[in-house]
């Protein structure tokens, strides 16, 4: 590897590599506030550009699903080219399509400008934490490094939907996007300051056909359960779903294949790593199917003005850190698996609490269930990437991070796509037929979303207004409280899992020491075969 002004092996960091941490936090901040400030935007946004119910789910998802299909691709690409570069060169991306966002007049350019956003998004973090290991050689300030780097990722979950509320009070709903704009101005300004530069000589060539296959595998999928899920069974939505699983395929024989793959699927044949990247996956499948529909449910159902929603919104997310700065305390002494199945079976009763949510439920009710399943969650969230790494061999721990992280981002995704698609299905379901007090041109327009509804409800005489607006109410509430029954069903399949497959296993494990351990007490010498020597 070269660097530039690389810190020598195991040397103190000074003054210049924590300034460097903090410009660092920086992106890091951002990407969490930027995922939680959109969902309070959705009603705002609805309104003014009226997108489909297939689109609506489009502007949500789409940056989550092209951040995971391009994390491993800009890691290597850093090492290539410099981490410091690239971050750069992600950084200016990202403001100006934040800034294209921001003024978006359709909904098709919306959707193009998140893509864009998450092909940016997807060099920030790969960089930071390559060069947070550059910049902290000192094993004990590397690990308080990377600590507080994550943090700035809480913090700004936790504070996004304050600072956005704050701004859809006063500002329209681009403005959510423009707070990009300065963060980045001041990470080009500072960075080159202070990051040194460091690449790696060897790193091996990128295989552009893998990435290819590997977005052709996902998004035709996701493309198809929308259709079905929002239009029913149909031609395009099949043929898509056909064209995902073909593609997955040839992705997964041409990762056997090469020399360097984009992911090692040998690192799966761990059964730690598999079931820890599982359970990353369905939480952040139930976090955002969460956050998605009671962000909505506050503003549009309750009335709550965004800023209201951003201080009940903290509630939970402050919760959530708590967990998940207690859990690896807890797992030093009851072994994690059984510290994760537990917090997952009170992250499902989160969810049977808002089976219970109707139109005119109070407050304590939505925000104890929210807040339920998010603190059962933290455990999950925080102790999965210490099993994936440590599951892996010492050689595959930058490949195990970088497929933990877009687990992450993949899961989070995957809930706005699945459990939004589900949300929108019952909603569409339960509007039915308005009859004639409602003018068929407004009925159709409040079936696309509650946006929608409560848009088309403001432009109608009295009578007509009230009736479409209780039936809109009426059919997305009814949609929380499926997406809540589906949330507890999916935590406690996991729970049970998890318990079962990670019940041998120790914080701090290596693959050695886990998968190995599990293997000796359940008597299988299947799984000691795929240990090193």
């Amino acid at each position: 590897m070269s660097s530039e002004a690389e810190p020598q092996l195991g040397a103190s960091a000074t003054g210049r590599e924590w300034a460097g941490l903090a410009v660092l936090a920086l992106p890091t901040f951002l990407l969490a506030l930027d995922l939680s400030v959109l969902f309070l935007a959705l009603p705002h946004l609805s309104a003014d550009l009226g997108p489909s119910s297939t689109q609506w789910l489009w502007i949500t998802d789409i940056y989550g699903f092209m951040v995971a299909g391009f994390l491993l691709t800009m890691g290597g690409l850093g090492d290539r080219i410099g981490r410091r570069k690239l971050l750069l060169i992600g950084a200016t991306a990202f403001a100006v399509a934040s800034v294209l966002a921001a003024y978006s007049d359709s909904a098709v350019m919306l959707i193009a400008t998140r893509a864009l956003l998450g092909v940016a998004g997807a060099t920030l973090m790969p960089c930071a934490l390559a060069l947070i290991r550059t910049m902290f050689t000192d094993t004990a300030q590397r690990s308080m490094a990377i600590g507080m780097w994550m943090s700035s990722f809480l913090l700004g979950a936790a504070l996004g939907p304050l600072i956005g509320g704050l701004l859809l009070e006063w500002f329209w709903w681009g403005s959510v996007f423009l707070l990009a704009v300065p963060v980045m101005a001041l990470l080009l300004i500072v960075g080159p300051m202070v990051l040194p530069e460091s690449r790696d000589a060897d790193a091996p060539r990128i295989d552009l056909l893998s990435i290819v296959l590997s977005l052709a595998a996902i998004l035709p999928v996701i493309y198809g359960s929308k259709e079905l899920a929002v239009d029913g069974v149909g031609l395009p939505a099949l043929i898509a779903i056909a064209i995902g699983l073909a593609s997955g395929v040839v992705f997964v024989r041409r990762q056997n294949k090469l020399l360097h793959p984009l992911i090692d699927l040998r690192l799966f044949s761990s059964r730690t790593f598999s079931t820890a990247l599982a359970g990353q996956v369905l939480i952040g499948v139930i976090f955002s199917g969460i956050a998605l529909f009671l962000t909505q449910y506050l503003q549009v159902v309750k009335g709550l003005s965004p800023l209201q929603t951003g201080l009940w919104l903290l509630v939970p997310s402050l919760v959530m850190i708590v967990g998940s700065l207690a859990s690896p305390v807890v797992a030093q002494k009851i072994r994690p698996g059984y510290v994760v199945g537990a917090g997952l079976i009170v992250t499902a009763t989160g969810g049977v609490v808002l089976t219970a949510v109707g139109p005119e439920s109070g407050l304590a009710l939505i925000i104890t269930g929210f807040t339920l399943a998010y603190f059962g969650g933290g455990p999950i969230a925080v102790l999965a990437t210490d099993l994936i790494v440590n599951s892996a061999p010492p050689e595959k721990a930058g490949s195990a991070s970088a497929i933990s992280e877009t687990g992450a981002e993949l899961g989070f995704a995957m809930g706005v796509a699945t459990l939004g698609s589900v949300g929108a299905a019952v909603y569409q379901s339960q509007m039915g037929d308005l009859g004639t007090a409602v003018p068929a041109d407004a009925a159709a327009k409040a079936q696309e979303s509650i946006g929608a509804a409560a848009s088309a409800a403001g432009e109608l005489p009295a009578a007509s207004s009230q009736v479409l607006f209780d039936t809109a109410r009426e059919a997305f509430s009814s949609a929380v409280s499926v997406i809540g029954g589906v949330s507890a069903v999916i935590a406690v399949g996991l729970a049970v899992v998890i318990s079962l497959m990670l019940r041998h296993v120790r914080l701090g494990d290596g693959q050695e020491g886990g998968d190995a351990q599990a293997a000796k007490d359940s008597g299988s010498m299947d799984d000691l075969a795929e240990q090193p020597n």
